[in-house]
């Protein structure tokens, strides 16, 4: 109850921020960036001084440690949290309205996806060079207070524990920014209601951020009923998002292999980028395969009501709803929402 009055305050505070500005918020946001990946790197030059060679050795053959299954059981168990530890790298591509030029956005994309990529590897490497992987997966989440602890004492878990409030709060300030940008865009492109598409007077689109800040707060007063909290929303934030990237994947593939907006783009170049929408296409189905059943059709008992919103768009407008493709993609949404219902009903799904 604590941890879920005091998020709320978090909640709302933040909500006071970004709606005082947008640009100001994302100035504070940059501060918070650097001190949150200074107890990072601490972090990893720490542990890889203290390397131990026969800790990592055990860690990479893993003998002893019990069944831990095969390299495929291995690469499905980890497959949700991976991509959860991904998401936001399209954040460029959210707020590209703000860029002075196009070409910033896919550069900071990249720039954030191998910088996200190299920290992510160099933290896991250097936590199994001084621990033990049984030890490590029975530290206390989130392990990285833990590990640093145990290499250089009490005053690590202070050092570390500061860095992750640091951490999570700007991280906060970012997904909140970027769960208004999502809405407003859509309103403003006509494709969500207009009342989403809203500003301000200082140029926050305020609708949004209300609906989104409301339906956090939701979230966050369930996991005061959810057995799992953490991994339970990691793992459902996780198969909604990997709806947009299949569906931006397929559509990539779907323009390659027609041509469709390559007619003054040389052949090699359609060439590669089709096969990089081929395997991107590819690994997400894996993706949605390794989550299973129970996450996507969670998702669908979202999605479903969440299409009442593009359904008031239309008729806003007064445009046609539905093309027979999409209200079959609709009926799909819609059955996989009323069977995750009843799933959660009947227990047969449980959080």
């Amino acid at each position: 109850m604590l941890a879920a009055a005091l998020g709320s305050i978090g909640v709302w505070f933040f909500h006071t921020l970004i709606a005082r500005g947008v640009r100001d918020a994302a100035v504070i946001n940059r501060i918070v960036t650097v001190f949150k990946i200074l107890p990072i790197i601490v972090f990893i030059i720490v542990l890889f001084v203290n390397f131990d060679a026969g800790v990592f050795s055990d860690n990479w053959t893993a003998y002893g440690y019990g069944d831990l299954g095969d390299l495929n059981t291995q690469v499905r168990n980890t497959m949700l949290i991976t991509t959860f530890v991904f998401i936001g790298i399209e954040g460029a591509s959210v707020y590209s309205r703000y860029a002075e030029r196009r070409e910033d956005v896919g550069r900071a994309t990249v720039l954030g996806f191998l910088s996200v990529l190299s920290i992510f590897a160099l933290v896991t490497l250097s936590s199994y060079s001084v621990v033990t992987q049984p030890d490590l997966a029975n530290t206390r989440q989130p392990s990285m207070i833990g590990v640093f602890q145990s290499v250089v004492g009490d005053w690590g878990k202070v050092f570390i524990s500061l860095g992750v409030i640091v951490s999570v709060l700007g991280a906060y300030l970012a997904w909140t920014l970027m769960a208004a940008e999502v809405m407003f865009m859509p309103a403003r492109n006509e494709d969500l209601p207009e009342f989403l598409g809203r500003e301000n007077a200082v140029g926050t689109p305020i609708t949004a951020l209300v609906v989104s800040s409301i339906a956090i707060q939701v979230l966050l007063a369930a996991t005061l009923v959810l057995s799992d909290a953490l991994n339970f929303m990691l793992d459902l934030s996780t198969a909604l998002a990997l709806i947009p990237y299949f569906l931006a994947a397929a559509y990539a593939l779907k323009l390659g292999l027609i041509g469709e907006s390559y007619e003054n783009v040389s052949p090699g170049t359609r060439r590669k980028e089709t096969i990089f929408a081929g395997i991107a296409t590819a690994y997400t189905l894996f993706l949605f395969e390794a989550a299973g059943l129970k996450f996507l059709l969670l998702a669908t008992v979202l999605l479903a009501p969440s299409s009442l919103l593009y359904i008031k768009a239309r008729s806003e407008r007064g445009r046609r709803m539905f093309t027979p493709t999409e209200m079959a993609v609709y009926a799909v949404i819609v059955a996989g929402g009323v069977i995750g219902a009843l799933g959660l009903w009947t227990g047969r799904i449980t959080l």
